[in-house]
């Protein structure tokens, strides 16, 4: 599963479901990317906090994908053209679900914020 990494494996905190789903639509959001390439974009955009493990990976994305989500195709892999990988792009459904998403991800993150750092009463 994914993973919060922390200095010892035993720190690691697993993802909340359909939270990799949303990270993985909002790294497509910037364009078409493979496998490799969202799993890295997450890794480097949290910090290095969070790693995408491939055997969670992938089974999202096929979940998104038979959702229509996202929609891939075989391409080849840039200048290596003996080489395919499989990129994934947004779909328009997958545009809006991610906006839908994020608007709950933002609610849901400032009330329990409220909850672990409450306003100091005057």
């Amino acid at each position: 599963m994914s993973s919060v990494m922390g200095k010892e494996p035993r720190n690691r905190i697993e993802l909340l479901q359909g939270t990799l789903d949303m990270l993985i639509l909002r790294t497509l959001q910037m364009g078409p990317a493979h496998g490799h390439q969202i799993a890295k974009h997450i890794q480097r955009t949290s910090d290095e906090l969070l790693q995408v493990e491939h055997g969670s990976l992938y089974p999202a994305l096929h979940r998104l994908e038979r959702k229509e989500l996202i929609q891939a195709k075989w391409e080849p892999a840039g200048k290596d053209l003996k080489r395919e990988f499989k990129y994934y792009r947004l779909t328009p459904a997958g545009r809006k679900h991610l906006r839908a998403e994020e608007s709950r991800w933002k609610l849901m993150s400032e009330a329990i914020a409220r909850i672990l750092w409450p306003a100091t009463e005057t």
